[in-house]
């Protein structure tokens, strides 16, 4: 039996633990943990995914059906086997290239650089979940978290099979009713997204590199003369002083603080590119901070490792030394005082230009410190993203402790939720990885991170106006929406590909926007309990097969179909869903937008349209019914400050809306604020009533209770 300490705040990461006992047994009512015979606590903990350390409160329920099999495979690693039952559909595993469905496929977990997912077919990628959700024919569910930051091969049959670079791994399993319950509890086991600012829920515009700073202030300046709704502008490596991080170029960059004045003047927000890679430069004060305070992982020899990234050589921040971090946090002073809002951590896997398979030494050394043990690179590969971020976000909040931060990750690893948003790494702009997209995107909410998207348009070659104008209209749905273009590719704003491009972008961002106070009440419900902001079709009926496979329509929450126009014979879900149009004049029927269709019985409440989400405004709100067959409707509104944290200390408000058809023919539309100490002024609504004919608005009124006439 191993003693190990009960409490460690670690940069953000609180480890917890107790007598490590390696019993299998009861976690739960409905989890159980497994251990190999020979558990090495010391290789394993403490881990990465849990929140806790679990306790077990019995032996393992005699009825229980998923039970992990350990065995060490032909060619001598650590493996297990898990058998899943006939007829189940297997989900998750995070950022992987394919199909919705991962049943039958084959994932390799070692966060990779790999620019068009051309490496090994893209069966690795930038991050790694070890997590695999399976659903069965009667919609009941099942969760398998392998709580192992090592490099591990899953094969996804039945029996799942697994194998590990590492010590043998043990396995949490979580029984539920349907997979959201499955969902549910992995975000009460790992955690779950904290609110972003609002403005992160916008459009948002990138290029490696828009650059001068002049060219900077031409796109927020054309975004707003041609009126498309936009958020933010991102700053990719190009702004640095011969690439090194925490500097600006001396003539290009000269005033960083005068480009995110302009940039603010518009109601425009910067993200600005901060990679791990610290050039080796005698004189430049990080690399000299660095050296001074040991940071840098070392090789097996314990000498500094240098690899060469955009710099040229370059030694990397050791993140598993607290201290490291504690340092690492100190950098953004002076970087965020120039009015910097949001900052992207890429490179994280990390990507080494000369290093084997692109990244570092297996054997590299990392020497720990508090409950995490010195070890080697194979053991915290798949976390140095993770731990990046981590250190990046504190360091954030102790310069801005009254902004929430907003922090971009390219790797990351099960739980990584919690500190940073992500996208799906450099894809191409081809119509493979537009509509390959989304269920990378469903797979990534599946497994725990519900703030993603991919790059709109593609990142490598160049896009066509057909490709880019059908991605827009339907990435102005993604969780995360940015347009983004690597630098050697010809310019892909919305504007550049002629006015029906520009037409269809604007349209769609429109439609983006007029949702904003659905989207924002779709991720406080994420930040509570989970569940994905965008959610797989099978998620409307689990016990529908029909529905398991389908992954070019999806659904945003619970009420909302998202069907995009270039998809032929989606499945979609039984029931009531009317179609519902968000803007007037026809401006919808362009050929490129998405059909959305509203859920019956669901509420959907509607801004207006606006530039950026500083024109946000829930005084005046438009609110769809759509009834189900018993003439009922329900729904409901998150509001808050859109940044800070008074929220949570009460600084909220949810409103309910209940909506019911009378026996005298009206739609009677009761709101009433249920949560809460955030008090509104007075709100004027307008009632939509969806039928199969249309959208029949109500006048504006300014009371809690609204009716609307149904009678033709």
């Amino acid at each position: 039996m191993r003693k190990v300490l009960v409490y460690l705040l670690f940069i953000g990461i609180v480890f917890t633990s107790c007598e490590q006992s390696n019993k299998s047994g009861m976690i739960g009512d409905s989890e159980a943990v497994f251990y190999p015979q020979n558990f090495d606590a010391e290789q394993l903990l403490p881990s990465f995914a849990l929140l806790n350390e679990p306790v077990v409160t019995s032996g393992v329920n005699d009825d229980w059906k998923i039970k992990p099999e350990y065995y060490l495979s032909e060619d001598s690693l650590n493996a297990i086997k898990i058998p899943v039952g006939e007829a189940v559909d297997l989900y998750g595993t995070g950022e992987v290239f394919g199909d919705l469905n991962r049943s039958g496929k084959d994932v390799t977990l070692w966060n990779t650089d790999n620019y068009a997912y051309g490496k090994d077919e893209g069966k690795r990628l930038y991050q790694s979940h070890p997590w695999i959700l399976g659903v069965r024919p009667d919609g009941t569910s099942f969760g398998i978290l392998i709580d192992n930051t090592w490099k591990q091969y899953f094969k996804l049959t039945n029996p799942i099979e697994i194998k590990t670079e590492g010590p043998a791994p043990r396995v949490v399993v979580i029984e539920k009713d349907s997979p959201q319950a499955v969902i549910k509890k992995l975000a009460e086991l790992t955690g779950t997204m904290e609110m972003p600012p609002l403005w992160a829920l916008g459009f948002q515009q990138c290029r490696y590199s828009y650059f001068p700073d002049t060219r900077v202030k031409e796109i927020a300046d054309e975004y707003r003369k041609r009126e498309i709704p936009c958020d933010v502008i991102w700053m990719d490596i190009d702004y640095m002083q011969n690439y090194k991080i925490f500097t600006f170029d001396s003539v290009a960059f000269s005033n960083p603080q005068s480009v995110n004045d302009y940039l603010h003047q518009k109601d425009f927000k910067s993200v600005w590119m901060i990679d791990p890679g610290v050039k080796k430069e005698e004189g430049y004060h990080v690399y000299d901070q660095g050296k001074a305070g040991d940071h840098w992982v070392k090789t097996a020899d314990h000498k500094d490792f240098v690899g060469s990234v955009w710099p040229g050589p370059c030694v990397f921040p050791d993140y598993t030394q607290p201290e490291t971090c504690e340092w690492w946090g100190t950098l953004y002073k002076d970087f965020m005082a120039t009015g910097v809002d949001g900052v992207w951590n890429d490179m994280n896997e990390p990507s080494v230009f000369d290093g084997p398979d692109g990244t570092m030494p297996e054997d590299n050394w990392h020497r720990g410190g508090g409950l995490l043990p010195a070890g080697s690179h194979l053991r915290y590969h798949n976390v140095y993203g993770m731990m990046m971020v981590n250190a990046s976000r504190e360091g954030i909040l102790k310069v801005n402790p009254d902004k929430r931060p907003f922090v971009l990750s390219r790797s990351n690893y099960l739980g990584g939720q919690r500190y940073a948003a992500t996208w799906t790494g450099d894809n191409a702009s081809t119509w493979e990885h537009m509509k390959v997209a989304t269920p990378m995107i469903l797979n990534l909410g599946l497994s725990g991170q519900p703030f993603s998207g991919p790059d709109i348009g593609g990142f490598k070659g160049d896009g066509n106006p057909e490709l880019i104008a059908n991605w827009m209209a339907v990435g102005a749905f993604y969780p995360f929406s940015r347009n983004h273009t690597e630098n050697n590719s010809i310019n892909q704003e919305p504007w550049a590909f002629g006015k029906t491009v520009e037409d269809v972008s604007r349209v769609a961002l429109e439609r983006r926007y007029r949702l904003m106070p659905y989207l924002y009440t779709l991720f406080h419900e994420a930040s509570i309990d989970g569940l994905p902001v965008m959610r797989p079709v099978f998620f409307a009926d689990t016990k529908d097969q029909n529905l398991r496979n389908e992954q070019e329509a999806f659904l945003l929450g619970k009420d909302l179909l998202v069907v995009p126009q270039y998809v032929n014979n989606p499945s979609l879900p039984n029931g009531i869903w009317k179609t519902i149009h968000l803007l007037e004049n026809d401006k919808e029927n362009d050929g490129y937008q998405a059909e959305l269709k509203q859920r019956g019985g669901s509420v959907l409440p509607l801004t207006k349209v606006m530039q950026s989400t500083e024109e946000y405004q829930t005084d005046s709100l438009t609110i769809l019914v759509t009834l189900d067959k018993e003439g009922k409707a329900k729904g409901q509104l998150y509001m808050d400050a859109g940044n800070g944290f008074g929220y949570k200390n009460g600084e909220y408000a949810i409103d309910e809306y209940s909506a019911v058809l009378a026996a005298t023919n009206e739609v009677i539309v009761n709101i009433n604020q249920t949560e809460g100490s955030l008090k509104s002024k007075a709100r004027y609504y307008k009632v939509g009533l969806v039928s199969d004919e249309g959208i029949k608005f109500s006048e504006w009124e300014n009371d809690g209770l609204i009716k609307i006439d149904c009678k033709k």
